[in-house]
Parts: structure tokens; C-alpha cells; sequence
């Protein structure tokens, strides 16, 4: 294999300014601190990650044939991603975000569907999505031509490779859920936040939230909870860990970060209970400034971080 992962799914450019506790009235001015231009997307978010903490990883997925599909390949490229396998779709947007960033780090979004929604791949593309240890798919109900079947083939053919497969989602629906359904048995691990989790299942209790995934046929499931930390639920242990004590500026793509440290925690032969931390680790960096791309040096000042920190209580 050439690669350690390969990344799929939604690929997106974020505009991201903060503070912002309201927009101006008319056309009045108002001034922020900061304003970054970013790749996100529960792929795009997830495999710069990646690239960061030491992994070789490829992304998979589509962009438009405009000034912010530039942005995006450079981008990623700059970060060391191999872009072969990504496509420019002509006469059509590039995927992009506009984020106000409350000063809590709360991050109210306008988003404008575009290339991600014309993205799919066919049994003729898995040779080059599939050529890496771990497999990520990233950004269902967000893959308009790619959710459904088409997910659902991949990831069966990922496993019948012999690949270690993630997923994860973004602004998931009670819909969400039917369309979701066929494609679990082939996730190893599904990690989504709890309130996608919680409006799929319609279960507000994280453990039982996790145990209706379980029981849909994920390997593990992994919900990520913000400030109360994370759960991991396996087949036979379902356990909770603290979230790191840390001054939250941006919560953009924290969940994109904990996947990636997830894959890279298993890609050195962790267990699961340490992946999960280190993976906690690397959203709690990203959390600490502006962008899905914040926060991450490398993967052992990541583990450092994980091993020194200070970690919130429990919740009850």
C-alpha cells in the first residue's frame, strides 16, 4: 500500500473571522481580530490533520474550477497530501463555508453546496481510493451523488482489502439515519459528535445512543462530546473519557481533528482506550485557535500534550 490513509468524502473551503457577537446593521463596519482561510470538511479537516501528525495520506474527493479549488489543492499539497485522486469538476463552486465565530467558540455557518455534491466514485476509482491501510469516509448527508450505495460499496470493498475503515459525519438528520443504515457493518469505527448521533438514534444518553450504532452493525463507536469529552463503545466495554482543560477559541473541525488522531493513535498499534485519548488530545489543540487546521505541530508534541494536560472532571 502507498499510502497509510486515504481520506474521501467532503472537501471544503472555510472563511473563518472571529470574534464575531453580531453582524453590523446595513452597511455599517465592524472590526475582528482575526480572519483565516482554511480546508475543512470532515475529509478535507481530516486528512490535513493527518498529514500533520506524520501520516502519508491521500485525498479523495472533488472541487470546483475556481479560485477556491486553487486554494484548497495548493493547500494541501503545501501540507504534504497527495491530491492525485482529487477531481476539478468544470462549471462548478468549489464547497465553501463562511463562519462567524462567537467568542465562546461557537461557529453559527453559511455554507454554499457545491463540487462535494457532484462526487462519487465507481469500482473503476477503488484501486486508487482504496490503496492505503486505513480508510476514511467523511461528510454524509453533505455527498449528495455519494451517500447511499455508492458509500456503501466502498466501504464493502475497503474491507474485502483488508483495510481499517472510519466515518464520520456532518449536520446529520433523523433522515440521515436510512441512508446510513446499509453502510455500518463494513465501519470499523464510526465516530460521530453526539448531536449527530442524537438526532440519528433520537436517543439523548450518550450510551445508549452508541449502543443503537453498535447494534446497527459498526465494529466501534466512538462519540465525541465537546467539553464532557468523549465515549467509546466496543462489543464488549463501553467506557467515558475527559475532555483536556483548555481555552476554547474555535471549536471548527475538532471533531475532524479527533478522527485523525484516532487513525494515527491505531496506525501505531494503540489501543483503543489510548487512541481515544490521544485522539481527544488532538481536538482539544485545534480548539485552541482559528480553523480545523489549528493547534497540531506534530505528533509528538500531540502526545506530549496528551501525557501533561490537565483534564476537565467527568461529567455526573
Amino acid at each position: 500500500m502507498a499510502f497509510d490513509v486515504s481520506v474521501v468524502g467532503l472537501y471544503i473551503l472555510d472563511i473563518l473571522g472571529r470574534p464575531v457577537d453580531g453582524i453590523p446593521p446595513g452597511g455599517q463596519l465592524r472590526f475582528i481580530e482575526e480572519i483565516r482561510l482554511t480546508v475543512a470538511g470532515t475529509a478535507g479537516g481530516t486528512v490535513v490533520d493527518c498529514a500533520k501528525l506524520g501520516l502519508k495520506a491521500r485525498a479523495v474527493g472533488a472541487v470546483g474550477d475556481d479560485e477556491k479549488a486553487d486554494f484548497v489543492l495548493h493547500t494541501l499539497s503545501t501540507f504534504g497530501v497527495d491530491v492525485a485522486a482529487m477531481r476539478r469538476l468544470p462549471g462548478v463552486p468549489t464547497s465553501a463555508t463562511i463562519l462567524n465565530v462567537r467568542p465562546n467558540g461557537d461557529r453559527p455557518a453559511l455554507h454554499r453546496r457545491g463540487a462535494s455534491d457532484a462526487f462519487t466514485l465507481t469500482e473503476a476509482d477503488y484501486a486508487e481510493a482504496l490503496d492505503a491501510k486505513f480508510v476514511h469516509v467523511g461528510g454524509m448527508p453533505l455527498l449528495a451523488k455519494f451517500d447511499g450505495a455508492p458509500t456503501t460499496a466502498l466501504l464493502k470493498a475497503a474491507k474485502a482489502a483488508g483495510r481499517v475503515t472510519t466515518f464520520d459525519l456532518l449536520s446529520a438528520t433523523p433522515e440521515t439515519t436510512k441512508v446510513l443504515r446499509p453502510s455500518l457493518p463494513y465501519v470499523d469505527y464510526f465516530v460521530p459528535s453526539i448531536e449527530d448521533a442524537a438526532a440519528m438514534s433520537g436517543l439523548s444518553r450518550p450510551e445508549d445512543a452508541a449502543r443503537f450504532f453498535l447494534d446497527l452493525g459498526a465494529g466501534n463507536c466512538l462519540l465525541t462530546m465537546g467539553g464532557d469529552g468523549c465515549l467509546v463503545a466496543t462489543a464488549d466495554k463501553m467506557f467515558r473519557l475527559p475532555a483536556f482543560d483548555i481555552e476554547v477559541k474555535d471549536t471548527t473541525g475538532c471533531g475532524d481533528a479527533f478522527t485523525a488522531g484516532l487513525i494515527a493513535g491505531l496506525s501505531h498499534g494503540w489501543d483503543i482506550e489510548k487512541s481515544a485519548r490521544f485522539a481527544s488530545a488532538c481536538g482539544a489543540l485545534v480548539a485552541t485557535g482559528l480553523g480545523s487546521d489549528a493547534g497540531i505541530v506534530s505528533f509528538e508534541d500531540t502526545e506530549k500534550v496528551m501525557n501533561t494536560a490537565r483534564t476537565r472532571p467527568l461529567a455526573g
